[in-house]
């Protein structure tokens, strides 16, 4: 997930925040019977996710090739919250079989993690050459995985581009992306699909859009002078072109998946897509009307496609001419083109409708004509987090569960993040930053609504928590915690397990 700045709250406000909800969270009441993984239907999976850029360092080593985000938080590090790279990140590259034993230990069903492109294809191409190297680590992970009783979850695209790629065609800028991309997910598919039956095939194509293109705080860093500082870049147009070819990336991965390897290895293929859940900030028509067009923009605008074969009629109407269409043939390669879907929700915002939308200086951030915020009338929607995006309501994830439910045919449903973020706080005591208070109370309390939606038919399937380690949380660098295990960056990146990590243990233990 991203990371965005914010004021870092004491170690005593997040005691105070995780008391509020104790008192004032519906999902909290201590007259029902005890609440654990046996509140869930059997088969229910728990487990925790990561990725690549965030977790594994390593990153110019062993015949991997440069991603565009080595190359950005190097030519950038001025858009990074504390000038810092992943290079290191938390070296699970050198480290993956003690954090697996710390799975175990943990009580984990199941590893989420994704695969570096340019660690197996350092050209991005198949006929650029494999990395034999590359290639062994993640059998070694899988493997690894794999002996401990685990089931690995595999993200084919995490964001990190290999470099070669944006720099021939401009990356997903260009049609050429999407032959690149299915030959490198036929490639993980046949490598290693014998062991991974359960494959994404892209994490969060809106964040990759909206950070990428529009704002430019992510890499590749691209948008219009008048949001922010890039070199180059529209972000009335990139953005649009960019989420078109990943569309069709995500349904070409599918359909080889489904022809070539379904069949035999016994495997499923789905995406993940994020989304906030959006409120009306009043009870008028319009503020109504403003919220189901803020969640069609932002989850809609992904999943519709995947389901139905086109975009919500809404963006069609307000993006006109500047939305890539899709042709009869992708639109029926597009519907249905998943078997399960990953969701990552963390927050809910407040919307409001916009009376006027100024044609000049278009983006993305405004197309949807609704004002979103998680304050009503000077009270936020939930408690703030160290994350200045990210408000706490825990029955928003209830909401979305029932809107995909009566929306898109109630699919099988993965939640792939969920998570809250404290700050880095080195100037507290360890022990301090142990006694995550607030971090249990979000997971509790989320999870007593998801099971919630379960009750009322949605389909869920599992609940990976965001994240496992505390690790390198994209612009927002190395200063936000969200692991359930402390890293000790001033001593060799040493793991100790928080207060959470025990809950969690607790709570899923079998």
């Amino acid at each position: 997930m991203g990371a965005g700045g914010g004021s870092h709250s004491s170690f005593f406000l997040s005691i105070f925040l995780a008391t509020f909800f104790i008192i004032n969270s519906e999902a909290v009441n201590q007259t029902r019977p005890p609440f654990n993984r046996k509140s869930f239907p059997t088969g229910f999976v728990f487990g925790a996710g990561s990725a690549a850029y965030q977790y594994e360092g390593a990153a110019f080593i062993d015949g991997k090739g440069k991603s565009i985000w080595d190359t950005f938080t190097h030519q950038h590090p001025e858009k990074i919250v504390d000038n810092s790279n992943g290079d290191v990140a938390i070296d699970m590259y050198n480290r993956y079989k003690e954090d697996i034993n710390r799975m175990v230990d943990t009580g984990l069903d199941a590893f989420r993690f994704s695969i570096a492109w340019s660690r197996v294809l350092p050209k991005g191409k198949v006929s650029g050459g494999v990395n034999p190297i590359g290639v062994n680590y993640y059998n070694n992970l899988i493997n690894g995985i794999l002996a401990k009783g685990l089931v690995p979850y595999v993200t084919l695209f995490h964001w990190d581009l290999p470099q070669a790629l944006e720099d021939e065609y401009g990356g997903f800028l260009s049609d050429n992306i999407v032959n690149d991309y299915r030959d490198y997910a036929d490639f993980c598919f046949k490598t290693f699909g014998d062991r991974v039956k359960h494959w994404f095939t892209l994490n969060e194509p809106l964040t990759y859009c909206l950070n990428g293109y529009t704002t430019g705080t992510h890499a590749p860093g691209r948008c219009s002078n008048y949001i922010g500082n890039c070199t180059s870049g529209n972000s009335a147009t990139e953005p649009y072109i960019v989420a078109y070819h990943l569309i069709l990336s995500h349904a070409s991965a599918v359909k080889v998946y489904r022809e070539k390897y379904k069949t035999y290895q016994k495997g499923e293929i789905g995406v993940t897509l994020v989304t906030h859940f959006f409120n009306p900030l009043t009870n008028t028509a319009s503020d109504e009307r403003a919220a189901r067009r803020a969640l069609d923009f932002w989850f809609g605008w992904f999943l519709h496609p995947m389901t139905y074969g086109d975009y919500p009629e809404e963006m069609k109407t307000i993006i006109g001419n500047r939305l890539p269409r899709f042709t009869a043939e992708q639109s029926k390669l597009l519907i249905k083109s998943y078997d399960f879907l990953g969701v990552n929700y963390y927050s809910t915002y407040y919307a409001s409708n916009v009376l006027t939308v100024k044609r000049t200086n278009l983006s993305m951030s405004t197309d949807n004509q609704a004002n979103i915020s998680p304050l009503k009338n000077g009270v936020p929607i939930g408690p703030a987090t160290d994350l200045n995006w990210l408000y706490i309501y825990p029955k928003g994830i209830y909401s979305l569960m029932i809107h995909i439910k009566e929306h898109y045919g109630n699919p099988p449903i993965y939640i792939t993040e969920n998570g809250v973020a404290t700050g880095r706080n080195d100037s507290l005591p360890i022990k301090e930053v142990l006694n995550d208070n607030i971090r249990i109370m979000y997971h509790y309390n989320h999870l007593k609504y998801l099971e919630k939606s379960i009750q009322e038919g949605a389909n869920v399937k599992g609940y990976f928590m965001w994240t496992f380690i505390d690790d390198y949380e994209w612009d927002g660098g190395f200063a936000y915690r969200f692991g359930l295990y402390f890293v000790d960056y001033k001593n060799g990146l040493k793991r100790i397990p928080k207060k959470s990590a025990f809950w969690y243990k607790n709570f899923i233990k079998k």
